[in-house]
């Protein structure tokens, strides 16, 4: 097994604070969005060998089998399927959606045809993947998750007296179930002069006179993001809060955004992002709608469940499953081994991880990974997460 060196992404919505709290280390004083766990190419891992720091992506590509089992390496290929992230938000992240399999084979395939470069700042498809993922709330975590209903909607906006929003609303109540909201998120991509301000302004009122924590959440973002066009798709997502130890999980076509907090992400290895707004990147408003369902359910907050010694967070996917574990001081240890590579996080307390041929501390914010076959043990006292794939069996 291996401690992990991992990177800290410094994104601008990132909190200052959140992060250097959970580790028990001094803020920088900018922004500390994501810790990334994981192999993916973009900020692999490092491990440790002698006195060298190896990237996780190339230790896994040096031995696929030996690292990742032959059950994950002939569903997944040689590459580590999940990602792990330690997300802290201080400010809304963009209004997004993540495509299914197959779209994002095409869509990937298509844009190779088209000889787009893979960092190009107008491409979608950065990888052949989909992105499932799920968050898991460490403290009071805020979230727009999946569309209102239609009715919900028109009410929330005739509420802002916008007399632009008349048509939307009119719409909303006229038109039946998803296709309302479809007509009305496609206008919304493009609104017409003036539009933005106004409901910027009719928030900033409405706030003044409700106690609904989703008004105030609504405002955060204008206030956060003036004039940007993923305010009105804000608007017509359900407003989610976390307590800790709830979860979410976000399917293919769900928009979202991120609004504060800090949590556990787990999620297929992708970086396929479309995006509605709120952001300063690409918004392909034409594959957008294509890939948006506007006929998905709402995402349920999600509690773990009981599974012979862990707490899962059931997912509906087999590229990621996610355990976590509260231990307590004089229990009995709690042993992992899998025939799937995993990776084990601390972020409450001080554990230990023992091997047949180590044995590693690890406090708040740090992590191991452990190859497929390999027994780790844990011991201690705090919250651990295990993050491997759905597919992985215990070893007997």
């Amino acid at each position: 097994m291996y401690l992990l060196r991992n990177t800290v992404q410094p994104y601008d919505w990132g909190s200052r604070t959140l992060l250097p709290e959970l580790m028990g280390v001094p803020p920088t004083g900018a922004p500390q969005a994501e810790l990334w766990m994981g192999a993916h190419p973009v900020a692999p891992s490092r491990v440790v060998r002698g006195e060298a720091l190896i990237p996780l992506d190339r230790v896994v590509a040096e031995d696929p089998e030996g690292e990742l089992g032959a059950v994950t390496l002939r569903r997944f290929g040689p590459r580590l399927p999940f990602l792990v992230k330690l997300l802290a938000a201080d400010a809304p992240l963009s209004v997004q959606v993540h495509p299914d399999l197959a779209q994002a084979k095409a869509g990937f395939a298509r844009e190779n045809a088209l000889g787009v470069p893979l960092d190009a700042p107008h491409r979608n498809y950065r990888d052949d993947q989909h992105k499932p993922e799920m968050i898991v709330a460490l403290t009071r975590f805020r979230a727009l998750c999946g569309f209102r209903s239609p009715a919900d909607t028109a009410d929330l906006l005739d509420s802002l007296k916008v007399p632009a929003l008349r048509p939307y609303v009119e719409t909303l109540r006229a038109v039946r179930g998803p296709q309302a909201l479809a007509e009305v998120f496609r206008a919304f991509l493009r609104p017409p002069t003036g539009l933005l301000e106004a409901v910027a302004r009719g928030l900033a009122v409405a706030v003044a006179g409700s106690e609904e924590p989703c008004v105030a959440a609504y405002d955060r973002v204008a206030q956060v993001h003036p004039g940007d066009s993923g305010l009105l798709s804000a608007l017509m997502l359900r407003y989610v809060e976390l307590s800790p130890g709830e979860a979410l999980f976000l399917g293919a076509g769900i928009p979202h955004a991120y609004l504060s907090g800090l949590g556990v992400e787990t999620m297929a290895s992708s970086d396929n992002v479309l995006r509605c707004g709120l952001t300063s990147k690409h918004v392909d408003a034409e594959e957008l709608t294509r890939v948006v369902r506007f006929d998905a359910p709402p995402a349920r907050v999600l509690t773990p469940r009981e599974e012979t010694g862990e707490e899962v967070y059931p997912a509906p996917v087999d590229d990621f499953r996610l355990a976590r574990y509260v231990l307590r001081a004089g229990e009995p240890r709690r042993r992992v081994a899998l025939d799937a590579p995993q990776i084990l996080l601390c972020t409450t307390g001080t554990m230990t991880i023992s091997s047949s041929e180590e044995t590693l501390d690890i406090g708040p914010g740090q992590a191991v990974y452990v190859p497929a076959g390999d027994e780790a043990v844990l011991a201690g006292a705090g919250v651990a997460f295990r993050a491997t794939t759905g597919t992985a069996e215990r070893l007997g």
